[in-house]
C-alpha cells in the first residue's frame, strides 16, 4: 500500500500561505504537478499513492470517482489561484503524473491544462508533460493531448524482456513502449522520454543492455534509469521474503549503472542528473529541474506535495477524503512544514549534487569542506570544476551520491 504521510502543523482551512512564501518570487519558476491516482493494476514494486477500481470501491463513493477527477482537479486549481493571490508569474512546467494519468480521457487531461491557462497564464515557452501507460494510449489519444497543448511525454518502458516484466506485474507487451515513441513522434511531441528500471530480480547484463538498446533504437530524445528499490509493505518485497525472487545487491546495481552510462553515452545521450541522461539540454526535463533545484510548485491530486517559498505542504492522500474536501469549500491539505534556513541549505546539497552542474562550495561549512576535500581525493569529485569552486561528481561519484551527500551536508 501506499506509503505514509509526513507530520506537520496543520493547514488552514483555505489554504494560505505566511506572507514569507512570496518574498523574491518572481524570482523563482512555478510550476504544477497534477497527480492522477488509478491505475488499472498494481505494480509488485509499486509504494506510489495510487489505487485500482477494487481499491476504491466502497470507501470513497461517487466522489473518487475517475469520471469526474477532472472537475474536482480543477477545484484545486482554482484554489491555488485565490491562495496565490497576487502573484502573476505564468507557470513555466506542468507534470502530469501518477499513478496512470491516461486511464483518464485525453480531453480530461486538456481540460486540466486548460484550468491552468485560464487561472495563471502559461510562459510562452512552457514544457507540458504527461506520463503515460503504453497500453493506454494510442495515436489518436496521443494528437489529442498534442492539440490541447501537451508537448513532451514520459512512456513507462521499464524493461524490454518480457520476464523482467513479469517480476515487475507489468502489463504491457515489449515492442508497445518504442511502438509509443514513433506515434508520439507522428503526433508532434517535441521531447518523449522512457522511463527504465535496472536490477530487477531475475535480469541479466544482457536483458539490461537489451532494454538500453530497444529504449536508443525507439528514438526518444530523455530516457530516465532507476535503480529498483524494494519499498517494506509491497508485493515484491513479500514475494523476496518469501523467497519466491532473490534481491538484487547494491553491486548489481552499480554494474548496472555502468552499463547504462557507457551505452547511453555512446549513443550521444548525456547525463544532466544522476539518473537522467538527455540528448540536448533542450530535452532535458524542466519540471524535474523545478524540484532539484528547490524552485516553486503546485501539487494538485490526493498525497501531491508543493512547495512555494520555502513552505512545503501535502494533500490528504485518499481520493474520496481530497474530493470531499473542496467539495466543502476546504484545503485538502493534511499537513505543512515552514524551512529554516539551515533546512534550504542542506536540501540544496542533497538535490543539486545530483546535477551535472553540482553545488557551490560555498554553501558548505567547514565540516562539509572537509568531507568535500576528502571526497575530491577519492575521485568523487570532478577536480576542474573544483578549482572553479563547484562540487561536481565523478562518475564513481555517481555510483557514491547517496554517501557523498550524507558527508557533505555536516
Amino acid at each position: 500500500m501506499p506509503s505514509a504521510l509526513p507530520d506537520g502543523e496543520p493547514v488552514p482551512d483555505d489554504g494560505a500561505l505566511p506572507a514569507s512564501a512570496f518574498a523574491g518570487s518572481a524570482d523563482r519558476p512555478l510550476g504544477f504537478y497534477l497527480h492522477v491516482p488509478y491505475c488499472a493494476t498494481r505494480c509488485g514494486y509499486c509504494d506510489f499513492n495510487t489505487y485500482t477500481a477494487t481499491e476504491l470501491r466502497g470507501t470513497g463513493g461517487v466522489l473518487a470517482s475517475r469520471d469526474n477527477y477532472a472537475d474536482t482537479l480543477t477545484d484545486e486549481i482554482r484554489l491555488a489561484r485565490k491562495v496565490l493571490g497576487a502573484d502573476d508569474r505564468p507557470v513555466r512546467t506542468v507534470f502530469v503524473g501518477g499513478g496512470t494519468p491516461t486511464l483518464l480521457a485525453a480531453e480530461d487531461l486538456v481540460r486540466m491544462l486548460a484550468a491552468i491557462r485560464d487561472e495563471f497564464g502559461l510562459a510562452p515557452d512552457a514544457e507540458i508533460t504527461t506520463e503515460a501507460n503504453p497500453e493506454s494510449v494510442d495515436a489518436a489519444y496521443l494528437a489529442t493531448l498534442r492539440e490541447g497543448g501537451f508537448n513532451r511525454i514520459s512512456f513507462g518502458m521499464q524493461s524490454a524482456r518480457q520476464h523482467v516484466l513479469k517480476v515487475l506485474d507489468r502489463t504491457h507487451t515489449p515492442g508497445r513502449p518504442e511502438a509509443c515513441v514513433a506515434e508520439a513522434r507522428a503526433a508532434g511531441f517535441d521531447h518523449v522520454n522512457l522511463d527504465l528500471i535496472y536490477g530487477t530480480p531475475g535480469e541479466s547484463d544482457d536483458d539490461w543492455r537489451a532494454s538500453l538498446d530497444a529504449a536508443i533504437g525507439a528514438g526518444p530524445d530523455h530516457v530516465s534509469a532507476y535503480a529498483l528499490i524494494v519499498e517494506e509493505g509491497t508485493q515484491l518485497a513479500r514475494r523476496i521474503r518469501r523467497g519466491e525472487v532473490p534481491m538484487t545487491d547494491d553491486d548489481v546495481h552499480a554494474d548496472r549503472y555502468l552499463i547504462a552510462e557507457d551505452v547511453l553515452t555512446g549513443a550521444g545521450f548525456d547525463w544532466y542528473e544522476v539518473s537522467n541522461w538527455a540528448t540536448s539540454d533542450a530535452g532535458r526535463c524542466l519540471h524535474n529541474e523545478l524540484y532539484w533545484r528547490g524552485a516553486d510548485w503546485w501539487g494538485a491530486g490526493p498525497g501531491a506535495h508543493s512547495h512555494v517559498g520555502g513552505v512545503r505542504w501535502w494533500n490528504v492522500k485518499h481520493p474520496g477524503a481530497y474530493a470531499a474536501a473542496l467539495a466543502e469549500g476546504r484545503s485538502p491539505g493534511a499537513g505543512r512544514e515552514l524551512l529554516s534556513d539551515e533546512d534550504r541549505r542542506v536540501e540544496r546539497i542533497l538535490l543539486e549534487l545530483r546535477l551535472r552542474e553540482g553545488v557551490p562550495l560555498d554553501l558548505l561549512h567547514e565540516e562539509g569542506l572537509r568531507a568535500s576535500r576528502r571526497a575530491l581525493s577519492d575521485g568523487l569529485l570532478d577536480q576542474p570544476s573544483y578549482d572553479e569552486g563547484r562540487a561536481v561528481l565523478t562518475l564513481r561519484g555517481r555510483l557514491l551520491a547517496d554517501a557523498v551527500v550524507r558527508d557533505l551536508v555536516d
